[in-house]
């Protein structure tokens, strides 16, 4: 099976790993601000503050901007259900928006169209690996009084403007989940140029509390004070030892990704029923995942028929995402329901996503292309 998404892990990493394994430091040790200093050094920002997962820097990040009961944020509804939770664990409502029809990234127009006066942010998902149009999204932010949070778990490495993603919008939240484009197994990692986004998240991930550990061995010290309620979201010296590992191989993880999606975009450039999303000209596209949209009604065939026999022949395609406003417990709890989101909810009858990862070679993107042209071929004859 070549799967749409897996870790690269080399001996380097497994060398790093085992190195802090053997230290005296497990965890809230000194790899975890390394990392974090890499990381803002990477995206070019003053802080990073990593946590246990992608979710927590999410759930993290809602807390650090005050979100609470009642409180409205706008998000795309093509995206994971983290992306919705991280606002329902804090009290907040999610607010569903439509997306760009030829992006899949969240529609500048209708956040315009869905602000209210219980609106207290933009939380922006970089689908795919594509930053979303910033400058219109902060115009709008800047006019409303809105904090703006980019959820780029799919767009480490990805650049907008000549900026990369994690230093333009207020925080910014990546994920290192092993499909992702570093990993640490599990993790993640906010990055803000906001000292107090900063102060709030660092006590946030660590119960509420004023010091961690390691901070009161340095002091000489036994005392520390919770000053609100916070979760244990800390993450592992030897996760962020894969991390900065990770780290150093992420410029060619990039070009690897993107030498596939051009390998993809010459081999589907005829095919009348394929349509790649677009790309922007003023954005480098991280290529987390690469997106088709298949005319299934030209086919006269269901994706299920097709998405079944690409896994029968070893192609681990997958679907990036049901819509989150179609699911029972948003719909339950927040009232949604077909139509919310015409634009995402016809998308989603039609994409797919295309195993992309770099450790994918030459073989197995070709593979992939010939298996799907001759379902696709096959589909058409009948």
């Amino acid at each position: 099976m070549i799967p749409y998404g897996r870790q690269y892990i080399d001996k380097s990493d497994i060398e790093a790993v085992v190195e802090v394994l053997q230290s005296d430091w497990l965890t809230t040790g000194p790899k975890v601000k390394e990392f974090e200093e890499s990381v803002a050094e990477y995206v070019g920002v003053k802080s990073a503050v990593a946590v246990s997962s992608g979710t927590a820097a999410l759930h993290s990040a809602m807390y650090a901007i005050g979100i609470g009961p009642g409180d409205e944020v706008l998000i795309p509804s093509m995206t994971f259900a983290a992306t919705a939770n991280c606002i329902v664990f804090q009290g907040g409502v999610p607010v569903f928006v439509d997306v760009e029809a030829d992006t899949l990234l969240i529609d500048p127009v209708e956040v315009e169209r869905k602000i209210t006066d219980r609106t207290k942010a933009i939380l922006a998902v970089d689908y795919a690996g594509q930053p979303c149009d910033y400058d219109r999204l902060q115009e709008i932010a800047d006019r409303r009084n809105l904090a703006i949070v980019t959820d780029g778990c799919h767009s480490l490495g990805a650049e907008y403007n000549g900026r990369k993603v994690g230093g333009i919008a207020d925080m910014t939240v990546f994920s290192f989940h092993p499909v992702k484009h570093i990993t640490t197994g599990e993790g993640g990692m906010v990055t803000t140029d906001n000292p107090e986004y900063e102060k709030r998240l660092r006590i946030f991930r660590n119960h509420g509390m004023t010091s961690d550990f390691r901070q009161r061995e340095e002091r000489g010290t036994w005392y520390y004070e919770i000053v609100d309620l916070g979760y244990n979201y800390r993450i592992t010296d030897f996760q962020c030892a894969l991390g900065l590992s990770q780290l150093q191989k992420l410029p060619d993880f990039l070009k690897r990704r993107r030498n596939l999606s051009e390998q993809y975009e010459e081999a589907f450039s005829s095919v009348r029923e394929i349509n790649p999303l677009d790309v922007k000209h003023n954005v480098n596209h991280a290529y987390h995942l690469y997106v088709i949209r298949v005319d299934f009604e030209s086919l006269g065939c269901e994706r299920a028929d097709i998405f079944q026999r690409l896994r029968e022949k070893g192609i681990g395609v997958n679907v990036h995402y049901i819509p989150l406003h179609l699911h029972s417990f948003y719909q339950k709890r927040f009232g949604t329901g077909r139509g919310l989101c015409p634009v995402a909810e016809e998308a989603y009858e039609a994409i797919m996503s295309l195993p992309m990862y770099p450790g994918m070679n030459d073989e197995d993107s070709n593979e992939v292309v010939t298996v799907l042209l001759g379902i696709l071929e096959e589909s058409r004859c009948r």
